[in-house]
């Protein structure tokens, strides 16, 4: 990954040079580069709140009564970590982030879900089903409220920065389906 920054920042600079505008470069460099940080620092407070609200999730039980409550539905999409606790707690933890639009704190939960299902994994070299399922439905990510992409829409300056939320929720919805599908189709062909 890094030879392919490394190549597509060179072929930029090449071109502009090539094109005699290399004020493109310093306008990228600084203007550019001064936007994402602003960009970032302005999503910080929706991430820090969503991710705290989570942590008081995960500490205060209300998670293990979640993932009980939804046992079902993990045992049919994670069969082979039905049983993990932690592990289930994690995939719940960053699918209800991602469900709520928050997916730059749905990271360090996905890592800990990873991590946990490695350890009951019976094959180290390759990944399980459960984490073929768990990183499909992150891609995918159903999301029922779409934070970060409200707030960059109103900082933007949307006279209606809500009203992306059906088409969201209808999109992501089909999208995680799609996923879900194809992916037990490939686990049930490998089975055979």
């Amino acid at each position: 990954m890094k030879k392919i920054w490394i190549i597509l920042i060179g072929l930029g600079l090449i071109f502009s040079f090539i094109n005699k505008r290399p004020e493109t470069v310093a306008n990228v460099l600084f203007y550019d580069l001064q936007k994402s940080v602003e960009l970032i620092l302005s999503l910080l407070p929706v991430m820090a709140f969503w991710t705290g609200l989570m942590a008081i999730v995960e500490k205060s039980g209300i998670l293990n009564k979640l993932s009980y409550a939804i046992k079902p539905v993990v045992r049919y999409l994670f069969k082979e970590v039905q049983d993990d606790t932690k592990a289930v707690n994690a995939i719940i933890m960053t699918i209800a982030a991602n469900m709520l639009g928050i997916g730059n704190s749905a990271t360090a939960f996905g890592i800990k879900a990873m991590h946990e299902m490695q350890l009951s994994n019976r094959d180290k070299s390759t990944a399980s089903n459960a984490m073929c399922m768990f990183i499909i439905i992150n891609v995918s990510s159903i999301q029922l409220i779409p934070m970060n992409i409200i707030k960059l829409r109103a900082d933007s300056g949307a006279a209606v920065p809500g009203d992306i939320m059906l088409p969201t929720i209808v999109a992501t919805a089909i999208s995680t389906a799609a996923a879900i599908v194809g992916a037990k189709y490939f686990e049930r062909k490998e089975r055979r």
